[in-house]
C-alpha cells in the first residue's frame, strides 16, 4: 500500500511496527473513540499514509519533534517508527486517549515521550526542532500556540486543508498529498525569534535573526 501511494519503502522493522501499531488501534477502538474513521482501509490510507508521508518528508538533522495534540498518535508515532533518530514527544491532554499513547509506545518499543497536558503547561523554555498538528480542534489557534514551541530555525508542519496558513515568521511552503482532495502539508522554517519584551515597552519588537540552528 505505502509503494501504490508513491512512498518509500519502509525499513523492515517500521512495517513490523506499524502492524502492531494497527492491530492494537483497531483493539482500543472498539471501546474509546480514539478516530472517528472506523473503515480499516480508510485508516490505513488517511491516518497511516499520510502521517507516512509527512514523517518521510521531515528535514534531516531534526533531533526532537512536539506532536500537538497527538490524539492517537499521528503523525507522531509514525515519525518515530519511520524516524527513530528524532526524539518524539507526544502531547495529548485528554486522559484516555494518552493512557493509549502510553501503551502504544510501550507495545511498540519505542523511545517516545507521552506528555499528558496541555501543550500551554509545558516548561516555557522546551523548544523542539519540529512541531507537528493534524486534525486538532481550532487549528488556527492551535497553529499560533504550536509555533512558540519550534525553536530559533526549527520547522511548524501542518497536515490540514489548504485554508490554514503558517505564522509570518515562519517561510513556508505547501505540498499537496496526491491521493486527498484537500489534503496538504504546510511545512515552514521560523526565519527569526521574536523577543518577549517586558508590558511596558510594548510599543517595539526587536527581531533577533539567527542564519543557522
Amino acid at each position: 500500500m505505502v509503494a501504490g501511494a508513491g512512498l518509500l519503502p519502509l525499513s523492515r522493522a517500521a512495517a513490523e511496527g506499524f502492524s502492531k501499531y494497527f492491530e492494537l488501534l483497531q483493539r482500543w477502538n472498539a471501546k474509546l473513540n480514539l478516530t472517528a474513521i472506523r473503515s480499516n482501509e480508510e485508516i490505513l490510507r488517511r491516518h497511516f499514509l499520510e502521517s507516512i508521508f509527512c514523517a518521510q518528508g521531515l528535514p534531516e538533522g531534526v533531533g526532537t519533534l512536539l506532536d500537538f495534540g497527538s490524539g492517537a498518535g499521528f503523525p507522531g508515532i509514525p515519525v518515530a517508527l519511520c524516524r527513530p533518530e528524532i526524539q518524539v514527544t507526544l502531547a495529548e491532554s485528554q486522559g484516555k486517549k494518552a493512557s493509549f499513547l502510553r501503551e502504544a509506545v510501550r507495545v511498540l518499543g519505542l523511545s517516545a515521550e507521552v506528555f499528558g497536558r496541555r501543550v500551554e503547561e509545558m516548561a516555557p523554555e522546551r523548544r523542539f526542532g519540529v512541531v507537528t498538528l493534524r486534525a486538532v480542534d481550532k487549528m488556527e489557534s492551535a497553529i499560533s500556540t504550536a509555533a512558540e514551541r519550534v525553536g530559533d530555525a526549527g520547522w511548524l508542519v501542518v497536515l490540514a486543508s489548504s485554508s490554514s496558513r503558517l505564522p509570518d515568521e515562519f517561510d513556508g511552503s505547501e505540498v499537496r498529498i496526491p491521493w486527498l482532495e484537500h489534503g496538504v502539508v504546510l511545512t515552514g522554517r521560523r526565519m527569526f525569534h521574536v523577543e518577549q519584551l517586558p508590558a511596558d515597552l510594548d510599543h517595539s519588537v526587536e527581531l533577533d535573526r539567527d542564519p543557522s540552528k
